[in-house]
């Protein structure tokens, strides 16, 4: 229990959420966080030595089990995810491996759906079947088709929603009430909704994970991850964590820590400018299609509006193709080109708006069949909604499209 258990509203949660008040022999009541740099910490006797040694993830023994300003963060990302526990790590990949490796071993089976951030989509279809570990993937816009892949050995469904870069939703609630009628453990990665517009655990999710490079930290200048559970899951995930080395530096748990103070406000905006873009778009001759939660044009906006406060950040777009360029490649490279005020960056979250031609980022690891499968059409151009006035980037983005 907390002092400030009475927080409910985001923001004031945000500024006040991690304050530890209940244990007077740490300093966290400090209104800035401290940056512990140290690697390991003495013990005044053996007893002491001992105890910091066997605690599980102790903040002061050695910073590969813990830190003060990791463990601060921690208290704040877990209450924003409505869980008991978070670990946070070196980034969201780290995350997602280690959540991973500690629940599914060779001969294990894994339900995951068809698109996945790249990274992620490797490890599941690369590397864990190397490794002895079933991998079945499905349609995510189908409960159903999760339902009848799961077998006795599947121990762990694997979601994101929206997904990358198409936007495409997963029902949490109906995948997530299957799992728990079989026992099987259910991971969603909610990067791009944010616990701001999604809450996956309010709709029984098991774990949550986030690459908090993105909206949680919210200024391009940090690289972490975190996965937000039970207590004894996430003791779990840091078990695995510790062996494998994926533990976040103390300076980027303080930058994530600063940067979540102005979460809440950050994806307001982000979401309101997502959405004047894509309704601009939309009505825009030049544009084949946009894929925006938000939009009731979207084929899902009826579940957008069940599990989401709000459409999020990213929506993407399709340009029409012309007799010289059918597939609309060349058109979308020309249009990333073209604009200004927007950057040509990978990575989203951040206070300013980036774009991403997405084939042509994934050419190179992703054959023809497998971006089709994905839904990466030539022409999709993935845009990352920052804090900039909506109408000057309705504006560069009329402009290079006339471009």
């Amino acid at each position: 229990m907390h002092n400030d258990d009475f927080l409910t509203d985001p923001q004031s949660l945000v500024i006040h959420g991690d304050l530890d008040w209940d244990n007077p022999e740490t300093d966290d009541t400090a209104l800035a966080p401290a940056i512990y740099p140290a690697s390991t910490y003495s013990a005044r006797d053996s007893a002491e030595f001992a105890e910091m040694a066997n605690q599980p993830r102790h903040p002061r023994y050695y910073a590969r089990y813990g830190n003060p300003t990791q463990e601060r963060c921690e208290r704040l990302l877990a209450r924003l995810e409505g869980a008991e526990a978070a670990l946070l790590m070196s980034s969201g990949m780290g995350a997602m491996s280690t959540t991973l490796f500690s629940h599914v071993r060779a001969g294990d089976h894994i339900v995951a759906q068809t698109t996945h951030y790249m990274g992620t989509a490797k490890l599941l279809t690369d590397l864990l079947p190397g490794m002895g570990v079933e991998v079945t993937l499905v349609d995510q816009r189908d409960p159903a088709a999760f339902f009848k892949a799961t077998r006795d050995t599947t121990k762990l469904i694997v979601l994101e929603t929206p997904s990358n870069p198409t936007l495409t939703l997963t029902d949490l609630a109906a995948i997530a009430e299957f799992a728990r009628s079989r026992n099987i453990t259910t991971l969603a990665d909610n990067t791009f909704a944010s616990p701001i517009n999604q809450r996956p655990r309010d709709f029984g999710v098991d774990l949550v994970l986030h690459s908090a490079t993105k909206y949680l930290g919210g200024h391009s200048d940090l690289i972490a991850g975190v996965v937000c559970g039970s207590r004894a899951a996430v003791e779990k995930i840091w078990a695995r964590s510790i062996v494998l080395g994926t533990n976040v530096s103390p300076f980027n748990a303080f930058l994530l820590l600063r940067g979540l103070r102005t979460l809440p406000m950050r994806v307001a905006r982000q979401s309101e400018n997502a959405l004047a873009l894509g309704r601009f778009l939309e009505a825009h001759p030049a544009i084949e299609r946009v894929h925006y939660p938000e939009l009731e044009s979207h084929s899902q906006h009826a579940l957008a509006k069940r599990q989401m406060q709000h459409g999020g950040g990213v929506l993407s777009i399709e340009l029409k193709g012309t007799p010289g360029d059918a597939s609309g490649f060349q058109a979308a490279k020309n249009f990333v080109a073209a604009l200004k005020l927007a950057k040509h960056a990978v990575s989203l979250g951040g206070v300013e708006t980036l774009v991403v031609h997405a084939a042509s980022m994934w050419e190179a690891t992703l054959t023809p069949e497998q971006m089709q499968r994905a839904g990466i059409a030539p022409s999709l151009v993935r845009i990352a909604a920052g804090l900039e006035n909506a109408q000057d980037l309705c504006t560069d983005m009329e402009q290079a499209l006339r471009r």
